[in-house]
């Protein structure tokens, strides 16, 4: 028998039910959370993050070149890419119209360009990709989590079938990357068979019966990936029966999109090998650590954004702290536009905490801060700021906002934790939300808008152990970055 859908199974199984939401007051303040041992340091021989940072802009140079001509075009029908729009980049850029349309896709992926409405404005790391590696490598690793998203799978092959490799490949990179080298393809398609029964073996899921050998289809031959013999397991094509599908030409699309976005290279299919960028960020997913930039000396002396990047390491007291210091070297008037400036930017993180600085302001910034009411990505932030101004409590204040207010709120936030933060905040920031369960969740921020929404459902899917729930999330990010529903 075949297994209930994601969505209908997830509802019905009270383990992936959320815990009863915390405020989101609470949530934002998990963003700021770190922890404090010393970071693991990276296996001997790999490279310096400058050397990475260098690698990661080779694999998105083409999509930073479409980025920044869309930056600078602002065209109305840039963001869907149309046809016009496609020749025009393509004739500006001496690229193909079809390395056009693949270099968009990774511009938006990576974070590159953010769609609002019918226009494509450039993301906070686009600004940064010059001067900041680790924007720089945050970004590829965004990309290197969507690979699924960057070389989809044939329209032929089940869904279903396509969720087990994508919920099975990290135990093959973490082959990859325990071996530091070359690894046989035939080792790889064994493990991934293997992992793929267990996957099945989880959910209970007892195939029709055994096939004979004629019904079982012609064995793939070496050039396929894998030696004759070696591929016993297949995957259905699709719900309604026919051909299945064998497990090495899933495992040859995989590697060839891990390929595809600088993870590893193939020696003609042979064998596998992780770059030295898809090396570090096996482990740094292995490790989950948080690699963040370091808190620049001299806040006082910074602009509103470097003083709040410089605090956003800093716990809330001693942030505050450094925000009184900010405010009283400027006029309350210039410190307070200031702030709104850095809130109106596209890094979460940093709007945020603009919003604390301002709550230090206190009413000086009322007249400023409800101005800003009807703007759609400050409006939760200002109703916050005015609920706990006019003396609501903090961990109540979350009741002003509507629930498309704050699912909109948990987006922006959760996209500064996977900007920022570790795995597990981004874990812990699921708890969050004020949907009872997670296809109420799904279904909410699919319609929400959101212009990080696509970007913020990978990082959970990559960030999430349970199997079933990393696959819904997975398929909501692949409708809404295909327009779907």
């Amino acid at each position: 028998m075949t297994s209930r859908k994601p969505d209908e199974q997830l509802a019905r199984n009270s383990r992936l039910r959320l815990v009863r939401p915390r405020s989101l007051a609470t949530a934002r303040r998990a963003v700021t959370t770190r922890r404090t041992r010393p970071a693991p340091r990276p296996p001997e021989g790999t490279p310096a993050p400058s050397e990475l940072a260098r690698q990661a802009r080779v694999v998105l140079a083409d999509a930073v070149r479409i980025a920044r001509w869309a930056a600078v075009e602002r065209d109305p029908s840039t963001a869907q890419l149309t046809d016009r729009t496609q020749e025009r980049a393509a004739v500006a850029l001496e690229l193909t119209p079809l390395q056009v349309r693949a270099g968009w896709d990774r511009a938006r992926l990576a974070g590159l360009v953010e769609l609002h409405g019918d226009t494509a404005r450039p993301g906070w790391r686009l600004r940064a990709w010059d001067r900041d590696d680790m924007a720089v490598l945050r970004g590829w690793v965004a990309l290197f989590d969507a690979w699924s998203l960057v070389h989809p799978a044939p329209d032929d092959i089940a869904p279903t079938a396509v969720a087990e490799v994508v919920e099975a490949v990290p135990q093959v990179l973490s082959l990859l990357q325990l071996s530091a080298g070359p690894v046989l393809v035939p080792v790889l398609l064994d493990l991934l068979q293997q992992r793929v029964a267990e996957l099945r073996e989880e959910r209970c899921e007892v195939p029709y019966g055994p096939q004979s050998d004629a019904e079982s289809g012609p064995e793939p031959d070496a050039e396929s990936g894998a030696a004759s013999g070696t591929d016993s397991a297949a995957v259905p094509a699709d719900s309604g029966g026919g051909a299945d599908v064998p497990v090495s030409l899933l495992l040859a699309w995989a590697l060839q999109g891990l390929s595809a976005v600088g993870a590893l290279t193939l020696d003609q299919g042979r064998s596998a090998t992780l770059t030295p960028l898809g090396n570090w960020a096996v482990w740094v997913k292995l490790e989950q650590i948080c690699v963040a930039a370091q808190s620049p000396a001299g806040n006082i002396e910074q602009s509103a954004e470097d003083m709040l990047r410089g605090c956003a390491r800093l716990t809330p007291g001693p942030a505050r702290v450094e925000y009184r210091a900010w405010l009283a070297a400027r006029t309350v008037s210039g410190a307070v536009t200031e702030l709104l400036a850095v809130a109106r930017g596209e890094d979460a993180l940093l709007r945020g905490l603009a919003f604390e600085a301002l709550r230090v302001v206190g009413a000086p910034a009322e007249p400023e801060v409800r101005a800003a009411v009807d703007e759609p990505s400050l409006r939760p932030y200002v109703l916050l700021w005015l609920a706990e101004y006019e003396g609501a409590d903090p961990e109540d204040a979350a009741d002003v906002l509507t629930r498309e207010e704050a699912t909109w709120l948990w987006v922006d936030t959760a996209a500064a934790v996977a900007d920022h933060g570790e795995p597990q905040l981004l874990l812990r920031h699921l708890d969050s939300a004020v949907q009872g369960t997670v296809p109420a969740l799904l279904d909410a921020v699919r319609a929400g808008g959101h212009p990080r929404t696509v970007q913020v459902l990978v990082a959970l899917a990559a960030a999430h152990p349970d199997p079933a729930l990393a696959k819904a999330v997975r398929r909501a990010a692949f409708q809404v970055h295909t327009g779907g529903s």
